[in-house]
């Protein structure tokens, strides 16, 4: 069955489909490898992933268009983004040009010999760290996430809060990302949070400064599981049930423009994993932001304006 997303958004006040606000996010998917490989990754990530790696000459064909955007956020995504050999020059560059950083982290990362450092080199810099945590508690994580995924991730934030994160300061911002484990829509963004930081901090000694909930998308390994377990037109049905015209304004991919690590441009992570192009179609060295033309929209974007609406940042209604 096909659901008209076109149909949907056209009701709710965007006739001529969905219409780009001002670029300020300028997201860097790095590239697809990764020490994990989580049941519910939109991204195929895992350690197999060795050749989808951004190389040096895209990093900087990045950097040379970020300087031609007004973006004031640079968002650095995977796979696990710290693995790429050019991750860390990255964010010194971003930071060099005073640009939001945000290092969206598995946690377990921080546990790798080789990445001892990272909590004091994010902490120096100033970068945010967005970690994905599916539930504080150790059974919802692990069956998202692999057994013994939960016990690593306390000790990652942990180690994170020992540099400052999570204590309140905006300069060392700890957000932790939550996706159900199931063919559901997360609850009350707002609610979780109080819930999830009065129990990590009880149980755990850990604390953080925000929670944001992002629906599962139907697409990749998601989407495989739903198509195993049955579930695939239930969940559809459980997404466009829920359309919320209110979270259609503030959906991500109206402000951001996703890089793909081989420096193809995309309106969001999604439709990048989709290899649905921005129009007209081109390279991070060839942007323009004034020829960028709607944003490319299909069926599974019902995932971003189900309930509270879904994004990069959370929420969007």
């Amino acid at each position: 069955m096909t659901y008209d997303f076109g149909a949907a958004i056209g009701a709710a006040g965007f006739p001529q489909g969905l219409t780009r606000a001002r670029l300020e996010i300028f997201q860097v998917n790095i590239g697809k490898l990764c020490n994990m490989t989580c049941k519910h990754c939109h991204v195929d990530a895992g350690p197999h992933q060795v050749e989808a790696n951004m190389s040096r000459q895209t990093v900087d064909e990045c950097l040379a268009a970020l300087d031609r955007t007004g973006a004031h956020t640079v968002d650095i995504t995977g796979g696990a983004p710290e693995l790429n050999p050019h991750f860390r020059y990255l964010v010194d560059e971003a930071c060099k040009r005073g640009k939001h950083v945000i290092d969206r982290c598995n946690l377990t990362v921080l546990l790798l010999s080789k990445q001892a450092d990272l909590p004091a080199f994010f902490a120096e810099r100033g970068v945010e760290v967005v970690c994905s945590l599916p539930h504080y508690r150790k059974l919802n994580t692990d069956k998202q996430r692999g057994d013994g995924t939960f016990e690593k991730s306390i000790a990652a934030l942990r180690l994170l809060n020992q540099h400052g994160y999570g204590q309140g300061d905006a300069k060392r911002r700890l957000t932790l990302m939550h996706n159900p484990a199931g063919a559901y829509l997360p609850s009350a963004q707002a609610s979780m949070e109080r819930e999830w930081k009065a129990g990590l901090l009880a149980n755990h000694g850990v604390s953080f400064d925000r929670l944001i909930a992002l629906n599962n998308m139907p697409i990749s390994r998601f989407l495989d599981w739903l198509e195993q377990t049955g579930n695939t037109a239930a969940y559809m049905e459980t997404l466009t049930q829920a359309f919320n015209p209110g979270a259609v304004a503030g959906l991500m991919c109206r402000n951001t423009l996703s890089v793909g690590w081989d420096g193809q441009l995309y309106d969001c992570d999604f439709n990048q994993m989709l290899s649905i192009p921005v129009g007209p179609q081109m390279h991070v060295r060839d942007l323009e932001p004034e020829r960028l033309g709607p944003v490319a929209t299909a069926q599974h974007c019902f995932g971003c304006t189900a309930g509270a609406g879904s994004s990069c940042g959370g929420s969007t209604a």
